[in-house]
């Protein structure tokens, strides 16, 4: 199981509480404001919205909080305009973290992320610090329920896909920027349940974390999706299995 899909089951699970619920629903009303602002209103011409708003489905969104995301977006209703930023660090022990924003005010995020960070013993560094360590790649989550894995292995691999993976109760496909839209069509058409699909920051080379190092690392990363502006964190970080 790679480093970045422990992250994300870590992260699945902290959702899961009605805490967190409200924090997703804010992460998934901007990525579909900024999507509608930069490709339309129209999930069908708009494959970044189309995605998007299938995550809010998933999430249980109400369908009056994507509209009106949609319509901030383009402009049919008035609302902040956001800012897309990516910040680069490192977690205690060496860890690198790609971090994903959007923000409204991008001075506030970088000094609140700035602290959060030192004060859990990690940095915030200079643009092209960590982005070497990682590659952009599509990942698509893929509910297993009474799936055939080697089925779906057929389908993604005739699609373009570089990848299958187990994590837990989902089936991971990765792919390439070039084939993801395309693979992401195929699962959608053979009507698997997506639970998520999205372009990711994958690392080339895993850090084994071990120990009562974990405890740290975790909580820096932890720190780091609080921020309200926050909407992904990669990391080069090799958990333990649970």
């Amino acid at each position: 199981m790679s480093g970045h899909s422990k992250w994300a089951t870590i992260k699945r699970k902290k959702a899961a509480t009605d805490s967190a619920r409200g924090k997703v629903f804010t992460k998934i009303i901007k990525e579909i404001t900024i999507a509608s602002r930069d490709g339309g209103g129209d999930p069908d011409a708009n494959p970044r919205l189309r995605l998007a708003i299938q995550t809010a489905k998933g999430s249980n969104m109400p369908q009056e909080n994507i509209t009106r995301a949609i319509k901030k977006g383009t402009g049919e209703l008035e609302g902040v305009k956001y800012e897309e930023i990516t910040y680069e660090g490192y977690a205690p022990n060496g860890i690198a973290m790609i971090i994903e924003s959007v923000s409204d005010n991008k001075n506030r995020t970088v000094a609140e992320l700035r602290h959060s960070i030192s004060k859990n013993n990690g940095n915030l560094g200079e643009s092209g610090s960590v982005a070497w360590m990682f590659e952009r790649k599509g990942v698509i989550n893929i509910e297993k329920e009474n799936e055939k894995e080697d089925e779906l292995m057929e389908l993604i691999l005739d699609a373009g896909a570089d990848d299958l993976k187990t994590e837990g109760d989902y089936f991971e496909v990765i792919t390439s920027l070039e084939n993801f839209e395309k693979v992401r069509k195929a699962v959608e058409d053979k009507l698997y349940k997506m639970e998520s699909a999205s372009l990711q920051y994958i690392a080339k080379d895993l850090i084994s974390v071990e120990g009562k190092n974990v405890e740290g690392v975790i909580r820096c990363m932890e720190a780091v999706e609080e921020n309200d502006d926050v909407q992904n964190v990669y990391t080069n970080a090799d958990f333990p299995d649970e």
